[in-house]
């Protein structure tokens, strides 16, 4: 049963790429799965000139070509309303008018989510002009998301969270990545906490190595401009992958709820080094992947000929707590490399006494490993020791699979989860402000690093210096098949 009460959704960036290709149909799916029904009413803003039955229009295409029956998109779309914003504009109190007039057509008790669908510069100014308009407090709850990037580095992310507090407070906040929407991302805290058998296991006396591959075939799909500011630092290693490295290595929270998870997350991150030896940066060159010539970085449309934006990291870091005390952690990635996934490596330590040999009497017993892959395939593999029939004696690893879509058919998109959270009022799976700052502060010295980035080709996973710089030559990555 839905958590909801009645309220209105704001979209700032109403007609945007965003709204159309994700909010949209995750909010559609809402009303439809999670049982929110008419409790959801939307109010698009924008520069566009549009009247509230041509953004109805603009809204029932867009939930067609995500796969929504005609007829039920138009019906749905009826529950949205659209102002436009004039680029002159220096407050939003025509848009503070229009969502009271509409609150009492719809018979709404104030309840607002505001979503900044925007362009990260448009931040600062927008939140201060909610605040300035009144938007931050209502007869009833009032909830502000923002969209990732949330800053470009410490110091900015510092300024931004300084903006949001003067007119927000932090219980209202919602910093949205919406790679912690994803259901497989989650689930690591609950295969973690739920089962024993892995969690007593879970520390520097059973674990060799822990690594995370965030993988991409694709290029930078033409955000040239984007990418040449963000480079992989930003793009990838400062969210994503923090997020995957916190839930890994974090502590049990007192209770499942969002600060008491959060607060744990924020230690880890606290606890984390990162020497400067031990990081190898890449840029995809040309390659031919499947019989297809592709392009590399300093070939893509608005690129420098004399860039040396990464668009590969690897790394080795250290989380310096009781429990993880000597056990490296290895992150890494990349763009145009072999396959998309996702994916955290567990490696167990070896017995401590062979009792088994091959027939040159070389140990035969292999490491445990646990493979949690969040994307595509969503499941888990536990690779261990068995013997082979027949003799002499002769040990194999095999794995043990679970997959998520063949247990529970269908997952949620992440977007569809996240707003879901919003809504319903559950901070769990957003940012907070401190997990924000902590995570800069530990990249920024990266970030700024003048560093020398070496060429890999694409559809390869990495410069061939990556293991050596990481200090382990000639010992490969695990990755499920």
């Amino acid at each position: 049963m839905s958590t909801t009460q009645p309220h209105l959704f704001v979209i700032f960036g109403g007609t945007g790429d965003l709204t159309k290709r994700k909010l949209l149909p995750s909010l559609y799916r809402i009303t439809m799965e999670n049982g929110v029904g008419e409790d959801l009413n939307i109010l698009g803003v924008s520069r566009t000139d549009h009247g509230d039955d041509e953004y109805r229009g603009w809204a029932r295409d867009a939930l067609v070509a995500a796969g929504v029956d005609a007829a039920a998109a138009t019906e749905w779309v009826q529950r949205m309303f659209y102002t436009r914003v004039a680029a002159d504009e220096g407050d939003l109190a025509a848009v503070r008018d229009e969502i009271e007039t509409i609150e009492q057509k719809r018979g709404l008790p104030g309840n607002r989510a505001l979503y900044l669908a925007l362009p990260p510069p448009s931040f600062p100014d927008t939140i201060s002009m909610l605040g300035e308009a009144g938007l931050n407090t209502s007869p009833g709850w009032t909830r502000l998301v923002i969209e990732k990037p949330f800053g470009s580095d410490f110091e900015t992310a510092e300024q931004l969270n300084a903006v949001v507090h003067d007119h927000f407070t932090e219980d209202q906040i919602y910093r949205i990545d919406h790679y912690l929407g994803k259901e497989t991302v989650q689930n690591v805290l609950a295969f973690r906490f739920s089962n024993l058998l892995f969690e007593s296991a879970w520390s520097r006396d059973r674990i060799h190595k822990v690594e995370i591959t965030v993988a991409e075939e694709i290029g930078i799909e033409g955000r040239s401009g984007y990418y040449e500011r963000a480079g992989v630092m930003r793009d990838m290693v400062q969210n994503h992958l923090t997020q995957l490295l916190t839930l890994v290595a974090m502590e049990a929270p007192h209770s499942f709820n969002a600060d008491a998870i959060r607060t744990e997350k924020v230690q880890a991150l606290q606890a984390v080094t990162v020497d400067p030896d031990h990081v190898v940066f890449g840029q995809y060159t040309e390659g031919v992947v499947d019989g297809e010539e592709i392009p590399g970085y300093l070939d893509e449309e608005g690129v420098a000929v004399d860039s040396t934006t990464a668009t590969f990291v690897a790394l080795r870091l250290a989380v310096n707590s009781w429990r993880w005390q000597g056990v490296p952690f290895y992150l890494r990635t990349g763009k145009r490399m072999p396959r998309k996934t996702t994916q955290i490596v567990v490696t167990f330590q070896r017995p401590p006494v062979c009792l088994f040999h091959g027939v040159e009497d070389e140990c035969e017993m292999h490491s445990n490993v646990l493979i949690l892959t969040l994307q595509p395939d969503e499941g888990f593999e536990l690779r261990f020791d068995v013997k082979a029939p027949g003799e002499p004696l002769h040990l194999v690893a095999k794995p043990l699979h679970f997959d998520y879509e063949e247990a529970f058919e269908s997952i949620p998109d992440a977007y569809q989860t996240l707003l879901y959270d919003v809504i319903s009022g559950d901070q769990t799976l957003f940012v907070r402000s401190d997990e924000v700052e902590t995570s800069w502060q530990l990249w920024d010295e990266l970030i700024d690093m003048p560093a020398t980035v070496h060429a890999y080709a694409a559809g390869t996973w990495g410069p061939e210096q990556t293991d050596i710089a990481l200090g382990r030559p000639g010992e490969s990555w695990t990755l499920s098949d």
